[in-house]
């Protein structure tokens, strides 16, 4: 299983970004969990195939429909034991 660290910057706080983020981990299979950061940002921290974090990167850089992502950044975490996927 392999994990990765998001951290998406743009519109992408109080758009509903977390949530549905959420749900698309969760239709790919993916655990983990989405939180703001103080900076504005949020961060996505995803466990999963190869192939869904590479399905969710490509989502996470389109984001809700009132999102307006200007970057997503990728950095390859250790493997973690998560199950389901939260927001905070």
């Amino acid at each position: 299983m392999a994990c990765a660290r998001f951290v998406i910057r743009g519109r992408v706080q109080g758009v509903f970004f977390r949530a549905s983020a959420r749900e698309q981990a969760l239709k790919l299979g993916v655990s983990g969990h989405a939180k703001n950061l103080s900076d504005g940002s949020v961060e996505v921290l995803a466990c999963g195939s190869r192939d869904s974090l590479d399905e969710l990167e490509r989502w996470l850089q389109r984001g809700p429909s009132a999102a307006r992502v200007e970057r997503v950044t990728r950095e390859i975490m250790p493997e973690q034991n998560l199950r389901g996927f939260t927001t905070a």
